[in-house]
C-alpha cells in the first residue's frame, strides 16, 4: 500500500476541520531554536508549534490543537496532489498543552495530515505525542510497511529519553497500528506497555477519561462514504496525469491513413475513445469507491471491472456513437480495454482502506495483471485489425 493510497487520517479521523482559529502569531511563520540542549531530533520550533516545554530531556515544542491556513492549505495540497509525498513532520516528541509526568503519551506517524487529524481532537488535553519515522506513510500503510513497528517505537522511546519524562510506562497506540506492533517486544526493549486506542482520533477524549477503556463502538472500523468520496481525488487525480498523453496518442492513432493524419477520423472514431477513457478513470476511482458496500465480490480488481463494464456498456450501447454500430472491432476493444482500466484504477484504492492487509493486495495483484496484460494485448490487436481494414 503506497502512501499516496492510505487513509490519511492517524486513527482514522478522515475529514477532520480546523477545531478553532489560529493561536496568537508564535512559532507561525518562522523556526525558533530549542531554547536549551535538547537529546531529541527537535531542535527548531515547527510552524504548527506556539512554545516550548522543558523536559529533563530537553525541551521539546508544544503544538497547537488548531488548524491554521498553511496547515489546511497544506492538506488540501495533499490530497490533490503528489504533495503529500513530502508532508512530514519531524519524528520526536511533542506536547500538547501542559502534560507533565502523569500525562498520557499517545504514538502516531510523521504523515503530516495525520498528525494535524491527530492533534485537532486534542483540545483542553494535556498529552505527549510520540511521533515514529514511518517514512511520510500514515499508520495503516505504515503498520502494513513495517515503518510503524516494534523496534522504530523502541528507538524513538529511548531517544526521546521518555523514561525520564514520564513516571507511568504507557503508549497509547493507534488501533490502526497493530498490525505491525509486537507489544510483547515493545516491552521488552524500552519497559514500556502498549495500550491500543480507539479507531477515530475524536474518541480519544472519552477514552483517556475512561482511563484507557475503549467500549465496542470506539473498536469498530467504518468507512462511510463521506470517508470514502473524500479520498477519490488522492486515486483520480494521478489517474488523469496523463489523460491527455492518453487522449493524443487515441486521436492519432483513430486519424491516421495512408495520406496522412485525417482530423475528421480522430475525432469522429477516436472522440468516442477519449471519452470512455475519462469515463473509466472515474469508475475506477470515484464510482467504485463510492458503490463499495454496496458492489459484489470481495476484490477491488474485481468490483472496478463491474463499474468499468457497466459504463462501457451504457456509454457504447446507448450513447448513439456510430463508431461502434459500424465496427465489431472497435466495439469490442472498447469491452477488452475499459472494464479493465477500471479494474486497475479501483485496484490502487486498496490501500486507502482496511478491507483488505498488504498479503491480500499482493495476492490480488498476482492474478490480475496477467489478466491486464492480455486485456491491453487483445485491444492492442483489435486496433491493428480495425486499422488494417480501413487501410485495405
Amino acid at each position: 500500500m503506497e502512501p499516496s493510497k492510505s487513509m490519511s487520517s492517524e486513527h482514522n479521523t478522515e475529514g477532520a476541520s480546523p477545531c478553532c482559529p489560529p493561536s496568537g502569531g508564535a512559532g507561525k511563520d518562522h523556526a525558533t531554536l530549542a531554547p536549551s540542549a535538547s537529546t531529541t531530533a527537535i531542535k527548531e520550533l515547527p510552524a504548527f508549534a506556539d512554545g516550548w516545554v522543558s523536559t529533563p530531556g530537553g525541551d521539546v515544542p508544544r503544538v497547537r490543537t488548531c488548524l491554521d491556513k498553511e496547515d489546511r492549505r497544506g492538506g488540501f495540497k495533499s490530497r490533490m496532489s503528489n504533495f503529500r509525498m513530502a508532508y512530514t513532520v519531524v519524528p520526536g516528541l511533542y506536547a500538547v498543552g501542559e502534560p507533565g509526568p502523569e500525562s498520557e503519551v499517545l504514538v502516531s506517524a510523521n504523515y503530516k495530515l495525520s498528525f494535524d487529524h491527530l492533534r485537532c481532537e486534542l483540545g483542553g488535553l494535556s498529552v505527549w505525542i510520540l511521533v515514529l519515522d514511518t517514512e511520510g506513510i500514515n499508520v495503516w500503510c505504515a503498520a502494513g510497511k513495517g515503518t510503524f513497528g516494534t523496534g522504530e517505537i523502541i528507538k524513538r522511546v529511548k531517544e526521546a529519553g521518555l523514561s525520564e519524562v514520564v513516571s507511568h510506562r504507557r503508549l497509547v497506540l493507534p488501533q490502526l497500528g497493530a498490525p505491525g506492533v509486537q507489544a510483547h517486544e515493545v516491552k521488552k526493549g524500552c519497559g514500556f506497555r502498549v495500550h491500543y486506542g480507539p479507531v477515530r482520533a475524536a474518541d480519544l477524549p472519552a477514552y483517556l477519561g475512561a482511563a484507557l477503556e475503549a467500549d465496542a463502538r470506539m473498536r469498530r472500523v467504518e468507512f462511510p462514504l463521506r470517508d470514502r468520496i473524500v479520498l477519490t481525488p488522492m486515486e483520480l487525480i494521478p489517474s488523469l496525469k496523463y489523460f491527455p498523453l492518453y487522449a493524443l496518442v487515441v486521436l492519432a492513432a483513430f486519424g491516421l491513413r495512408g495520406q496522412g493524419i485525417m482530423f475528421a477520423d480522430s475525432f469522429v472514431a477516436g472522440g468516442p475513445f477519449v471519452v470512455l477513457g475519462f469515463a473509466a478513470a472515474m469508475a475506477g476511482a470515484v464510482l467504485t469507491p463510492a458503490l463499495l458496500p454496496w458492489l459484489p465480490f470481495r476484490g477491488f480488481a474485481m468490483k472496478g471491472f463491474l463499474t468499468g463494464l457497466v459504463v462501457t456498456y451504457l456509454f457504447v450501447e446507448f450513447a448513439g456513437a456510430r463508431v461502434f454500430e459500424n465496427s465489431m472491432p472497435l466495439k469490442a476493444l472498447a469491452y477488452a480495454f475499459f472494464p479493465a482500466l477500471s479494474s486497475y484504477i479501483a485496484l490502487q484504492f486498496t490501500g486507502s482502506t482496511t478491507y483488505t492487509n498488504m498479503s491480500g493486495v499482493q495476492r490480488e495483484l498476482r492474478y490480475m495483471l496477467p489478466v491486464y496484460m492480455v486485456a491491453l494485448s487483445a485491444s492492442l490487436i483489435l486496433l491493428a485489425v480495425y486499422k488494417l481494414g480501413q487501410l485495405g
